[in-house]
């Protein structure tokens, strides 16, 4: 990685959205896994089995569970901030949009591997985009971090849930059994 003291006293050029949407289009990272975040290009790390099969269950309950009330989006763009595009886990947003969207009801990502930047760097981003409700599913703590009520760049709620059932605040009639979820029940 480049340290930016070395080149000082010039700055580095963070990428801008849309010119990293222009450079998806025209194919560059075909081959890799990358997300825009803070105008910085970052590899995603593969994932293991049981991040994948939690990805699968989630798809399963809430597209069931949602119907047409809303898209469930697994590891696909959100068009987050001028400087960011993510790619989370899962996101629920309004449906039938056609273009990356703004926004979601709903963030979540599973972390292991990831976790110091789900909780950390993402949690910031997805606070400063807006996104009222967070989840950092975390496979090593064996617990589920929620976050909600974001306010400049911060969420000022996190809860942080082993057992019970727990149910997104846009839509309070779909319960998780975290337990289940977490292999713990």
């Amino acid at each position: 990685m480049l340290d930016p003291a070395l080149i000082a006293p010039e700055k580095v050029r963070p990428l801008k959205r849309v010119e990293y949407d222009r450079m998806v289009d025209l194919g560059l990272f075909a081959s890799e896994r990358v997300e825009l975040l803070y105008g910085a290009l970052v590899q995603r790390t593969p994932q293991g089995g049981q991040h994948a099969y939690l990805l699968v269950q989630l798809n399963k309950l809430f597209v069931s569970a949602l119907g047409d009330r809303a898209d469930v989006r697994l590891q696909m763009p959100l068009a987050a901030t001028e400087d960011s595009e993510p790619e989370p886990d899962l996101a629920i947003v309004p449906p039938g949009l056609r273009e990356h969207p703004k926004s979601a009801l709903l963030v979540i990502e599973v972390a292991d591997s990831s976790r110091q930047k789900d909780r950390g760097l993402k949690t910031g981003l997805y606070a400063a985009a807006g996104i009222p409700e967070y989840w950092v599913i975390d496979l090593v703590e064996k617990v589920v971090e929620v976050r909600t009520d974001p306010e400049r760049g911060r969420y000022k709620s996190l809860a942080t849930v082993e057992q019970g059932k727990l149910s997104p605040k846009a839509f309070p009639d779909i319960q998780v059994d975290v337990g289940a979820l977490l292999g713990r029940g």
